[in-house]
């Protein structure tokens, strides 16, 4: 009888521990496999988007563009036609999160160098002081390498624009002129199809990761 016991007991451990390594494996599986949220203008912070878009539901892409980036040259949406991208809004002589995000986003350069699929786009949100020639310096001095990574500048209001009704990203100003903003520390994921897929904390590192893990599983949305 004992014996009985002995063996049973041996077995429901044997058998405990195979169950959760099954249970952790299921579980692992679907989390990873779980597809990204599509984000529209209803779900985020009211504050960040503008109100003729703020009780949108569905349909939400990121608009054309056209902007000049550090080079001097124009970069359009076709520049990231069947990409993956990460976008963020800053200005050159920001000395609080801006560096912090700046170099956060270097982090995440190295990490797709090799990814053609992969790229990146950030916005100044003071072009009037963000001219070509400032990007450069900024972009040489932070170590941006010019074919995964665009800084831009161009037309305050365009900029205004793409910021709050289609990034969903800055704050408005209203006390600065029509078209200031005050920007956040969001980067955005955005899909292949112009969709935003993520919100990250661009200053934190964790949410750094939980980004490069994000870009893995949204490639893998155009594997199947």
């Amino acid at each position: 009888m004992l014996s009985f016991f002995k063996d049973y007991k041996i077995f429901a451990i044997v058998f405990g521990v195979v169950s959760m390594v099954i249970v952790t494996i299921i579980y692992s599986k679907l989390n990873v496999d779980k597809p990204l949220q599509v984000y529209q203008p209803s779900m985020v912070n009211a504050e960040l988007v503008d109100s003729t878009i703020q009780d949108q539901r569905k349909y939400h892409k990121i608009a054309d563009f056209s902007l000049i980036n550090q080079n001097g040259k124009v970069v359009t949406q076709d520049d990231y036609k069947d990409k993956i991208y990460v976008a963020d809004f800053f200005f050159t002589t920001c000395q609080t999160i801006c560096p912090i995000m700046t170099s956060n986003m270097a982090d995440v350069q190295k990490e797709i160098m090799d990814d053609d699929e992969v790229m990146l786009l950030s916005h100044s949100v003071t072009p009037e002081i963000d001219d070509v020639a400032q990007l450069k310096r900024y972009a040489l001095e932070k170590g941006v390498n010019d074919s995964k990574w665009n800084l831009v500048t161009g037309d305050k209001k365009q900029i205004y624009e793409l910021a709050r009704k289609s990034y969903l990203a800055v704050k408005g100003y209203g006390d600065g002129g029509p078209f200031d903003m005050i920007h956040t520390e969001n980067f955005m994921l955005i899909d292949k199809k112009k969709q935003i897929r993520g919100f990250y904390d661009g200053t934190k590192t964790d949410d750094i990761d939980r980004l490069l893990n994000d870009i893995k599983i949204l490639k893998k949305e155009y594997q199947k």
